[in-house]
């Protein structure tokens, strides 16, 4: 299986670059200002491609420095060391870490209006309530990752797998896995219920009472799972072993799946997911700021650049019509359909101390039970 996957592997990344190298677009339009100067971006590998970057570049005068980061923790504690007067003008933030670095007074609010291809970014994520704080845009959003329902294509049907219902069916007993926490959220959203528990800051018996629901509903369901499990690799294993054909996961180990050609796909089910985003924002006191600003447009600028940034990151694009810019492949891989994007929802932190304080001792009693 090891060599198989390997070979697989080979063919299809070689095919991929082929049709990556047909399709490279031309990412900037005519008219952009001859500027020079540098923009200093923190971001994680991939966030920039490099056709992009080499021909922004080439036609700016403008030098990008790109500084890489691995953790938002570690980005947040260097750029409040840096304040008042920080070395980075456009830094990568997720956008449920959205308030740490707003009330921290470390980003400046997004004026849009300096964004004419702002209307490119899909409104799933660039108007969802998670991206307006205190009335003002923060970020523009790029990449996305989603909570996805995974199922093998030779044994689940494509109906089945629009339904989180499916994961707890009788049919597939002992051939399902779960991330239990994020289940937790996932099945209260699936239930009607705010999986951020925001609704319920004001109401803690209340919060206490749906995470005792779904406490006694995960544990009723106890004998089905096949595993609760922490990491990619590891569902990746259970699907490749065929030790499941149904799994709660992130799109990133599923969409690796697909490109190695297992008969994997996933859905955002119909009753709706979470996820995250990704989003490039100025820092307060950015020392390029107009350079910053260039640099944003020029990114935004075209579906192929989003199409791009998937392939060479591996996340999911918020530029709108992506998908006509993605081989078939890809598109499995790194896209959803209008209509099942419409029901992804983000994460939040505004009750993450109450949430995780009720959640934490429910997941211990579930893996007891």
């Amino acid at each position: 299986m090891t060599k198989l996957l390997m070979n697989r592997r080979r063919f299809l990344h070689g095919t991929a670059l082929g049709a990556a190298a047909l399709a490279s677009p031309a990412y900037l339009r005519h008219g952009m200002a001859q500027t020079g100067g540098e923009v200093n971006i923190w971001t994680y590998n991939n966030f920039v491609p490099d056709a992009f970057k080499t021909q922004f570049e080439s036609e700016t005068g403008i030098k990008v420095n790109i500084r890489l980061v691995d953790d938002q923790g570690k980005q947040f504690n260097l750029l409040a060391a840096e304040q008042p007067n920080p070395t980075v003008d456009i830094l990568t933030v997720a956008g449920h870490r959205y308030l740490q670095f707003i009330d921290s007074d470390l980003l400046a609010p997004m004026d849009t209006g300096r964004l004419s291809n702002w209307g490119n970014i899909n409104p799933v994520f660039s108007e969802s309530d998670w991206g307006t704080i205190k009335d003002q845009k923060w970020g523009a959003p790029i990449l996305s990752g989603a909570e996805v329902l995974a199922y093998n294509t030779e044994v689940v049907s494509e109906e089945e797998a629009l339904s989180w219902d499916t994961l707890f069916a009788d049919k597939y007993s002992q051939q399902t896995a779960y991330i239990l926490q994020d289940m937790m959220s996932v099945l209260m959203l699936a239930r009607g219920y705010d999986g951020n528990m925001i609704e319920y800051m004001n109401d803690e018996a209340e919060a206490a009472r749906i995470m005792t629901e779904m406490r006694d509903y995960l544990i009723a369901q106890k004998p089905k799972v096949r595993k609760y499990y922490d990491g990619g690799a590891e569902v990746q294993q259970m699907f490749v072993n065929q030790d499941i054909v149904l799994a709660h996961a992130w799109n990133g180990p599923i969409a690796t799946l697909i490109t190695d050609g297992f008969p994997v796909a996933m859905t955002i089910p119909k009753e709706g997911s979470y996820g995250f985003v990704y989003t490039m924002n100025i820092a307060k006191g950015a020392p390029n700021a107009d350079n910053a600003y260039l640099f944003l447009n020029a990114l935004l600028s075209s579906p192929e650049i989003g199409a791009n940034l998937s392939r060479s990151s591996g996340f999911i694009s918020t530029f709108k019509d992506v998908d006509q810019h993605l081989t078939e492949i890809e598109r499995k891989a790194t896209s959803f359909p209008e209509e099942q994007l419409a029901g992804l929802q983000f994460f939040r932190a505004e009750a993450n101390e109450m949430k995780y304080r009720l959640m934490d001792p429910a997941v211990e009693q579930i893996k007891a039970a």
